[in-house]
């Protein structure tokens, strides 16, 4: 029961009157759903920018740019994320984290626009071999000091980082930024990294609970060294995250990851992210990305030397993805980009008091394909 925008009470309808809900809630506005699923909105843990806006470009003065992103996100079934900064240069990073602060402070719940959680930092700690389209220049060693340095007084707004833990230079340095980094309720992700399973598995053990974008940036699976993504699938402390665009991970190894998540309880070991670039919401093209451009194709975005470095395509294009290629049930795409990405952060899912910013899902049967509305 929904009253005032706000969750209320969770009930079936059989607990009411048996089942008659009218007599129970004579005054009530009663919508049935016709067998179709409720959620709250959608959750993207990686989402580097939007509408021509990339997040490290964002500036005291960008509130309105950046309500226009969330209101657009909105409109994609999106209700909360983690603006993305990639590896940059100090100033982007602090110039762009005061300017998310800022936007925090002075932003409501209501509806009508995504909620900031907080940033996620995605470098500068990564390993250079495995950097992708991040820019070297701006690659730093992974030391507590150059972390505490980075986050400044910016602590309050920062929600995840990614690091490569082999980079330090030692077992106890970064043994001491996972450490710092928990302490201040920030989630600590594996990625752009060439860490072995041992590597990963001590990290794990010290606190690190997520891996970013699943077999990208990473070596592969391989039958006698696992590696991080060996190690982070067979461990139920850790949830990664994984694009299903298609190009980023191919169907065949994304019907292999989903297979590693059966018979796992509520807690999902797995989480749909977009990774989404500024384009996102504009038209294929060629944009710029910090110095340089990136070509747009089919939602697919490259550097001039063909490297991957994102898409366009909305998070909840992911799991309709999974579903119209046959890759997962439809209870399990809508749960990827709802529950589990809120799990994978310590969130909880649908609550007594929680906003009522829900979700209506159906799958048609002319269609078969998996469509979304806002129900409230």
């Amino acid at each position: 029961m929904v009253v005032d925008g706000v969750v209320r009470s969770l009930s079936s309808v059989d607990e009411l009157s048996d089942g008659n809900v009218e007599a129970t809630l004579p005054s009530a506005n009663v919508i049935d759903l016709a067998g179709d699923w409720v959620t709250l909105g959608a959750v993207d843990l990686q989402i580097n920018g939007a509408l021509g806006l990339a997040f490290p470009d964002l500036r005291l003065g960008d509130e309105e740019r950046l309500q226009a992103i969330c209101e657009l996100l909105w409109q994609q079934g999106v209700s909360a994320f983690c603006p993305t900064l990639v590896t940059t240069s100090s100033e982007n990073f602090e110039g762009s984290l005061s300017a998310i602060r800022d936007f925090q402070r002075q932003a409501d719940d209501g509806a009508g626009a995504a909620k900031i959680m907080g940033a996620h930092l995605e470098g500068p700690f990564l390993n250079e071999a495995k950097r992708g389209a991040h820019p070297s220049e701006y690659l730093q060693p992974l030391t507590l000091e150059r972390v505490k340095r980075l986050i400044g007084d910016s602590v309050d707004c920062i929600s995840i980082v990614t690091l490569a833990p082999e980079i330090a230079e030692e077992s106890a340095e970064i043994a001491a930024v996972v450490t710092w980094l928990r302490e201040q309720n920030i989630v600590v992700s594996l990625g752009h990294s060439l860490a072995t399973a041992k590597q990963a598995n001590d990290v794990f053990e010290q606190g690190a609970t997520m891996v970013t974008h699943a077999f990208n940036a990473m070596p592969g699976l391989h039958h006698r060294e696992p590696g991080l993504l060996g190690a982070a699938l067979v461990d139920e402390r850790v949830s990664c995250g994984f694009i299903a665009d298609g190009q980023h991970v191919c169907k065949t190894m994304l019907d292999l990851l989903l297979r590693t998540d059966i018979g796992r309880d509520e807690s999902s070991g797995l989480f749909l992210v977009s990774d989404a670039l500024s384009p996102l919401g504009l038209p294929d093209g060629t944009y710029p990305w910090d110095s340089r451009e990136i070509e747009v194709v089919s939602g697919t975005a490259r550097l001039a030397d063909g490297t991957l470095s994102g898409t366009t395509l909305s998070l909840v294009k992911g799991a309709q993805n999974l579903v119209e290629w046959g890759l997962c049930e439809v209870e399990d795409a809508i749960a990827l980009v709802t529950r589990a990405p809120r799990q994978a952060i310590g969130l909880s899912d649908l609550e007594l008091g929680s906003p009522a910013h829900l979700l209506r899902w159906s799958q048609p049967s002319e269609t078969r394909a998996l469509t979304w509305q806002w129900l409230l």
